[in-house]
């Protein structure tokens, strides 16, 4: 096969590999590495005894990302501040097909925090099984594992995980309008406005990559939340625009100063209400969306 054919049959895999990639690492930058060393693979790998490309190319990027989640793993111990994984505008299809509150869940942030719990290979028989529907048996021959102990991974997982709440409760216009009216309310300083668009027990949780601007912690009520809002808008937000995005399944903001990206926000809804608001602002985790919206 030629080198033009090669790179063609590849490309046909890659947003599926990408997908499978950023949901192992929490990172589009290391997926789009990962999806990248796959290729390399491909392209210098005897065609002859690759009877099934895709299958090929998963078990390749699955055992590429094993090898990574164990050097982030300890990365992410040390890390500075609170750790959220890379956003990424889905409503391009970057990620698949979105179609159902259950696809959505699968890449929201909240599950991709939650899957920080799972060891590697936990996670690798999560992802296979909850996002790409492999049966056990499949999975087994990726991960050159039994299917018994790939089932008890799968169940390990799954305890784990937990079951999340339901964070895609509301109609789509109706997420749109919640999101509308906070970045009004947070604009104009309108503390009761935000009140009632927050539930009880918010959370706020902002990655700023160690930098001073972000909290270190999560922080959590709906008083300390507004105030942490009205004040950030006071003095690091202030002549931000805003641009509603669909950020990881779910609806979100891109913020900008200027031409510079200055943040990503994304949105957990229950009940018709703001539950959690994650603030992406580092920015060495901003450039792949970037890199997206500047190509819409």
């Amino acid at each position: 096969m030629t080198t033009s054919a090669t790179a063609d049959e590849f490309e046909r895999h890659r947003p599926r590999l990408f997908g499978l990639a950023y949901r192992m690492l929490g990172s589009a930058e290391e997926a789009e590495d990962a999806v990248q060393d796959a290729y390399l693979r491909f392209s210098g790998a005897d065609r002859a005894g690759i009877e099934h490309a895709a299958a090929w190319l998963a078990k390749v990027v699955t055992n590429l990302c094993l090898n990574r989640l164990t050097s982030a793993r300890a990365r992410r111990e040390n890390y500075v501040g609170t750790w959220l994984p890379e956003p990424v505008v889905t409503s391009d299809g970057t990620l698949g097909p979105l179609e159902s509150a259950e696809q959505r869940e699968a890449v929201s942030m909240a599950l991709l925090i939650l899957m920080e719990r799972l060891t590697p290979t936990e996670r690798a028989v999560y992802v296979l099984r909850e996002a790409f529907g492999y049966g056990h048996r499949e999975i087994a021959g990726v991960l050159d594992l039994s299917e018994p102990n790939c089932r008890q991974l799968y169940r390990r997982a799954v305890r784990r995980v937990g079951v999340p709440q339901a964070r895609f409760d509301a109609a789509p216009e109706r997420r749109e309008e919640l999101v509308a009216s906070f970045v009004a309310a947070a604009r104009d300083g309108d503390l009761a406005g935000l009140e009632k668009l927050l539930a009880a027990d918010v959370t706020w949780s902002s990655d700023g990559g160690g930098k001073a601007r972000a909290a270190r912690r999560p922080v959590e009520g709906r008083e300390k939340v507004v105030r942490l809002v009205v004040g950030g808008v006071e003095r690091f937000a202030a002549g931000l625009d805003y641009m509603a995005v669909e950020v990881n399944g779910a609806t979100g903001l891109a913020a900008w100063a200027g031409d510079t990206l200055a943040g990503v926000v994304a949105f957990d809804l229950r009940d018709g209400l703001i539950t959690h608001v994650r603030v992406v602002v580092n920015p060495d985790k901003l450039e792949f969306v970037r890199r997206q919206l500047a190509s819409s």
